[in-house]
């Protein structure tokens, strides 16, 4: 028997996705192809996002690489989900021995549903899944009890079945990403910069109620920030990686760690452009070392503004402010560091006025840049319940990405919700002002942000309105509940105590 892996990074169809000419490593199962290799399997990585490669070729693929495993995940989960139930059902339905492994943010929760609705899938990892993983797929090499297997879900007597949650990963330093596993050049980002997705940390101390990541980690960790700076000081000089994409929801969580990774990497002279997501109430904590953040490479930050409306805020438990916003804008403006605000629309029922009064206020705020989102309800996040019984108007879960209306807005239809999104985007990126200040702009990497976010921008907006004025949407449809079931939030944390250091799990002697 061999111990052959096929990891599958499925196309997805997210707009972000299909309209940049660009893509980027797909980390999450580079994190667990590194450890599968140390455990002494035989991996390759599949990117089908690269063309994309159609369902079809991809199940040819697969065949003909005769792998004992396959498995698959995507960052954007929910909205994956289709096509990888679809590749699963093909793949088996050729190859009804080839074992396949689904992991991931929307099979941790939906895992009954999963196995119930897809016996193509076999099994599924629930949460973190580098320790995981190769505890499961060694496992099954050696026909072992797969009940001592925690942090799983399968089938037992042809019922759903899940065995206690597994351990919170607590050194992420005890596992390496897979980086072998992947040709670094064909992997661009920010106008054709060779660039990775790295994760400095995981989790988010904050408890914004909507957020479909923060039980999913379950508690903020950071890897050493020394080796981390090592890490990418590595990539660059010996692959030629010039972009570093960091997947965290916060990477600045502590501002001691933070800082020793900035000083660490500007001690490691590499040109290194670095892009990600913060808070504001952290770059406005780190005030006085924002000078650090522009010379370690920081180009951008996306801040979370979510409303103008700080009633809004405290429902949703932002932890924020309106002013505290703002001022973060104006900090990383006088840094040279690009803003990106995101601004979601859908919490509550908004009417035209709150529309109208949203573009004001970001009119104020006055971000480099703009992305708006629509509210998108997770079956496992604490705000499920309270939209429970809104109707959803977009039955098709592929696009449950945040950039399409998946919930009913009563007071405005969404044809008008859609222009004014549109409209104040427009707006925003169009105002003479923005527009001047870029220009007069002397910093080149600050220049260059903002012309790849308008090329880029342009695009986007264009196959947005074509894709609405293509897509019917649902009426007197069914609610939220009606649509993904009943609340999950209960079992939002997906892992229970801290899992002590990794000992790779060996099938060299199995496989002989």
């Amino acid at each position: 028997m061999t111990n052959k892996i096929l990891l599958i990074n499925p196309p997805h169809t997210a707009i972000g996705s299909r309209m940049p000419k660009e893509h980027l490593p797909p980390l999450g199962l580079l994190s667990i192809g590194g450890p599968l290799v140390d455990s002494g399997f035989d991996v390759v990585l599949l990117d089908a996002e690269f063309g994309p490669i159609s369902i079809v070729n991809i199940v040819k693929i697969a065949i003909a690489h005769a792998p004992n495993f396959v498995l698959m995940g995507h960052s954007g989960s929910t909205s994956a989900h289709v096509t990888i139930k679809t590749i699963a059902q093909r793949i088996k339905n050729q190859a009804p021995n080839i074992t396949i492994i689904y992991g991931g943010v929307f099979p941790t929760y939906h895992w009954q549903d999963v196995l119930d609705e897809t016996p193509e899938i076999d099994y599924i990892v629930r949460g973190e899944g580098e320790y995981t993983t190769p505890h499961l797929v060694t496992t099954l090499f050696n026909k072992h009890d797969l009940q001592k297997v925690k942090g799983i879900a399968y089938r037992v007597n042809n019922k759903p079945f899940s065995t206690p949650a597994a351990d919170m990963i607590e050194n992420l330093d005890d596992y390496r990403v897979g980086w072998e596993l992947i040709d670094h050049s064909r992997y661009s980002y920010w106008g054709n910069m060779r660039a990775v997705v790295v994760q400095f940390s995981r989790g988010c101390p904050y408890l914004c109620n909507y957020c479909g990541q923060r039980g999913f980690w379950t508690k903020w960790r950071n890897r050493d920030p020394v080796l981390f700076a090592k890490e990418l000081a590595r990539l660059n000089r010996e692959q030629g990686v010039v972009l570093i994409n960091f997947a965290d929801e916060l990477p600045t969580g502590s501002r001691k760690a933070w800082k020793v990774f900035l000083e660490a990497l500007i001690a490691e002279n590499v040109n290194l452009t670095l892009v990600g997501s913060t808070r504001a109430g952290d770059v406005v904590r780190d005030a006085d070392i924002l000078h650090l953040y522009k010379k370690a490479g920081v180009i951008r930050f996306l801040l979370g503004i979510e409303s103008y409306d700080e009633s809004t805020l405290a429902n949703i438990k932002k932890g924020t402010t309106t002013r505290t916003d703002k001022l973060a804008i104006e900090l990383l403006r006088q840094h040279g560091i690009i803003s990106l605000a995101t601004y979601v629309v859908g919490f509550e029922e908004e009417t035209d006025a709150d529309y109208w009064r949203s573009l004001k206020h970001l009119l104020n705020y006055d971000p480099d840049q703009i992305q708006m989102l629509y509210v998108t309800p997770h079956r496992w996040t604490p705000y499920f319940p309270t939209v429970a019984n809104r109707q959803v108007i977009q039955t098709d879960s592929r696009k449950w990405d945040y950039k399409h209306q998946v919930l009913a807005t009563q007071k405005v239809p969404p044809w008008r919700v859609f222009c004014w999104v549109k409209g104040i985007e427009m707006c925003m990126q169009l105002r003479p002002k923005a527009i001047s200040r870029t220009i007069k702009n002397k910093d080149a990497a600050f220049l260059h942000g903002m012309r790849w976010y308008y090329k880029i921008g342009r695009r986007v907006f264009f196959h947005e309105v074509y894709d609405f004025l293509a897509t019917k949407l649902a009426k007197n449809g069914q609610t939220v509940a009606e649509f993904w079931g009943a609340s999950l939030h209960q079992f939002e944390n997906a892992h229970t105590s801290i899992k002590k250091k990794f000992i790779p799990i060996s099938v060299r002697s199995a496989s002989k």
